[in-house]
């Protein structure tokens, strides 16, 4: 059922980090350091709204973060298309853009939020610099899983197909719109999902934030949640989330049912799955008005002009041509613009290192050991049970009828919202802190396994199925010749941004104020925030690297192996 592909990008295999990753560490360093520079000049007080707890506020602040979640999604899902599309299409750029994105999924983004921040507000408008702030952050907790599904759904096109669009000369645009987009759609729509759930979960730490005198929040939802976890106001947490669940419903009834219902026409199999499909009411709905033709039918005109535009260049298929590749003027560009970048963050960077102490390091190893640990058990914890329950949500779309909107409703719920009342409910207990932290991190990571898993059993061809019935392959030996070997490449792709997803969380997960009081336990999340309130840049900067060089060597040394065997013995054929 499942064969090796025949093509394999050409991507270094001998060592654990090639010369792209020196290149692209030393060119993170020169970021960060540029930002921190920037930051010493932002304002040095800074005044935000008044957050009003009152009912009659939550649906404008709703209002106000569901429009700043779109915004951060259309980025997302324009960043996917491209950079997944050159990351699968042009070895020579897949040999840097695969671990820069290994990176940049990796850097702490809420340790990184006050110099983004201080440093924007330093050269723009503060309520500009804020807003756009909040989008980045949203932005940098959505784009990751999606970007990792579409790259891994263009590497396991099934080979003769993409013969089939060859022998048509299919154009870039006929490829992309009959074969890529909707070979990847089912993906796409579960990790969008997952996108959104994610952005839920940094909402808070999006729209409120708080360094010494300076003093940045935003009204909306996630500043709604904030306000009254700091006051300990129980009542007012309830009515938000009440609001949060509310927002979640209507979007999963207006948006996300019809988007999986309108992607379930693009399973690859041989046979027709009938009462079984996803349904929605809304999708029908607009099927069968008037202005839904009608935007078809400028849809079609559009992609009708479109393809006469392309038509006249069909475009090679790289998976099926070996052709090597010329450096263009651009490249050389790029490449005098890092060399200059490294120079200055090496110099800039260096300075800043020289600032922590030798026991200032041996803690900051000694914490990315701890948070390591916690990782790896939330990790653990959440595949138990993510894999089961989603193989049963994709394989059943009746369940998945019942049980999408409660999982929806789950993974958006922002675990930093009850994360508090976790702690003040765990705090007596030996090891409490320990064992919260773990939750938290489960809670916020588990869902990208969780929505993968679903995205993948839901795209195992019926025929398949029905082969697997009339060979009458029951319990482990159906998961073993069938369902892991399907679920494979989404699995990875799932652990990937989960495992990330974690290391992320581990801020807030090790640190956490409620009521004026701090709570916190050992790890390098803990050494970021306490760095961050403190406003020690130094410890920040170093404490940062620490963790992205954690979490790269991590993926160096399990999820990329793991994903190349995906790519080359797991896919249909």
């Amino acid at each position: 059922m499942f064969k090796p592909r025949t093509f394999t990008p050409d991507l270094p295999k001998s060592s654990l980090f090639s010369r792209a990753d020196l290149w692209l560490l030393l060119i993170l360093i020169g970021l960060l350091a540029l930002a921190i520079v920037a930051a010493e000049g932002a304002p040095a007080t800074v005044q935000g709204p008044d957050i009003d707890l009152s009912l009659s506020a939550l649906p404008f602040y709703a209002l106000r973060s569901v429009g700043r979640m779109a915004l951060a999604y259309g980025l997302s899902l324009l960043f996917t298309l491209i950079y997944g599309y050159i990351a699968a299409y042009n070895a020579r750029a897949e040999r840097i853009m695969i671990p820069l994105l290994d990176v940049l999924q990796s850097v702490p983004i809420l340790s990184f939020l006050p110099v983004v921040l201080l440093s924007l507000s330093a050269v723009l408008p503060e309520a500009i610099a804020v807003e756009l702030t909040a989008v980045v952050l949203i932005f940098t907790s959505q784009v990751w899983n999606m970007t990792f599904a579409w790259y891994q759904s263009l590497t396991t096109i099934p080979r003769e197909l993409r013969e089939a669009s060859s022998i048509f000369s299919f154009s870039r645009w006929q490829r992309f719109t009959t074969l890529e987009f909707p070979f990847g759609a089912i993906a796409l729509v579960w990790n969008s999902m997952m996108s959104w759930a994610g952005g839920w979960f940094f909402l808070m730490a999006a729209e409120i934030f708080t360094l010494g005198e300076r003093d940045f929040r935003l009204m909306g939802l996630g500043a709604f949640l904030q306000t009254a976890a700091d006051r300990g106001d129980i009542g007012a947490i309830g009515w938000g989330l009440l609001a949060l669940v509310i927002v979640i419903v209507t979007l999963d009834q207006f948006v996300w049912r019809p988007l999986l219902a309108w992607a379930s026409q693009f399973r690859l199999e041989m046979i027709g799955r009938d009462d079984d499909e996803a349904q929605s009411w809304f999708y029908d709905l607009i099927r069968q008005s008037a202005l839904s033709q009608w935007f078809g039918r400028l849809a079609g005109s559009i992609d009708q002009f479109v393809g006469r535009v392309f038509r006249q260049h069909p475009a090679p298929d790289p998976f099926l041509d070996n052709s090597t590749q010329r450096r263009s003027a651009l490249s050389w560009v790029l490449t005098v613009v890092g060399v200059l970048i490294i120079a200055w963050g090496v110099w800039s960077g260096s300075q800043l290192l020289l600032q922590v102490s030798i026991a200032q390091w041996g803690s900051i190893i000694l914490g990315v050991g701890a948070t390591m640990l916690r990782v790896a058990t939330a990790t653990t914890l959440a595949l138990l049970w993510t894999v089961p329950v989603g193989v049963y949500i994709g394989t059943r779309p009746r369940a998945a009828a019942v049980l999408q909107p409660i999982v929806q409703i789950a993974a958006s719920i922002p675990a930093t919202a009850l994360f508090p009342v976790l702690v003040l409910a765990l705090i007596a207990i030996p090891g409490g802190l320990n064992l919260a932290a773990i939750a938290l991190m489960m809670l916020g990571t588990q869902w990208y396994v969780l929505f993968n898993v679903i995205a993948g059993a839901a795209a195992i061809p019926q025929d398949l199925r029905f082969t697997s019935e009339l060979l009458q392959l029951r319990g482990w030996e159906r998961w073993r010749i069938l369902i892991l070997p399907g679920l494979f490449p989404y699995l990875i792709t799932g652990l990937i941004t989960a495992s990330g997803g974690a290391w992320n969380a581990s801020i807030v997960a090790e640190y956490v104020v409620f009521n004026q009081q701090t709570y916190q336990t050992f790890g390098i999340g803990a050494q970021i925030a306490a760095a961050t309130a403190a406003g020690d840049f130094a410890g920040l900067f170093a404490a940062t690297l620490a963790m992205i060089a954690a979490v790269v060597t991590i993926n160096r040394l399990v999820w990329r192996r793991l994903y190349r065997l995906a790519e080359s013995k797991y896919r249909m054929e």
